[in-house]
């Protein structure tokens, strides 16, 4: 795959995401594309540049950030690019099924999605996980423990959902810094721990 279509598709989420600072900007795409690359380098029965193409336009056309229908910005750009009509549907298409709010236990069709889909995942886990659960809270007027309980609600159920072999290892130590997080969370904001802290100054 010729690398100047993955700049321009980087220049062209760049100027999408710009104003973005609720966790879906520039820098969470990026990290999906390094995480497809991560796990379609175990999966080469895969279209990697599928993959990338998808991983790197899965957030054009949220629905929490833009009001496009039928993935109308990723469609321009691949059309853009003379990408066939057969492979911006393919590329649609797994594009559709990275969502976990629309797909839930939906399991991805095809070996594509199914990376895509774990990468994006890997990236609402952990320590980025983490900031970027409190990042769109706070820009969404969300109380902490709201946030909070953003991990129960999802954070906390995605290792198990993972699609590939690779995502699964790598959701692993991810999952267990969200327990740790959690644990300490519950240490600072208990009651009686913070009456008795407060008696010892």
């Amino acid at each position: 795959m010729k690398d100047k279509i993955i700049e321009s598709a980087i220049e062209y989420i760049t100027g999408l995401f710009q104003n973005e600072a609720g966790g879906h900007d520039v820098d969470h795409t990026l990290r999906v594309y390094h995480n497809a690359l991560l796990i379609c380098a175990e999966e080469p029965a895969c279209d990697t540049e599928s993959v990338i193409l998808a991983s790197l336009l899965h957030d054009t056309d949220d629905y929490k950030l833009f009001s496009t229908e039928n993935n109308a910005n990723a469609r321009a750009f691949l059309k853009s690019h003379q990408i066939s009509e057969k492979q911006t549907e393919r590329i649609c298409k797994i594009i559709n099924s990275v969502s976990f709010s629309k797909n839930k236990d939906k399991r991805p069709e095809t070996i594509e999605a199914m990376i895509v889909q774990d990468a994006d995942r890997l990236d609402a886990m952990g320590a980025v996980g983490i900031a970027r659960t409190f990042s769109y809270g706070g820009e969404h007027g969300r109380p902490m423990e709201e946030s909070v309980q953003h991990f129960f609600d999802k954070l906390l159920l995605l290792k198990e959902r993972m699609n590939t072999k690779t995502g699964r290892r790598m959701a692993e130590k991810r999952h267990d810094f969200l327990e740790i997080f959690l644990k300490e969370y519950r240490e600072e904001t208990d009651t009686e721990y913070l009456t008795k802290t407060e008696n010892r100054v």
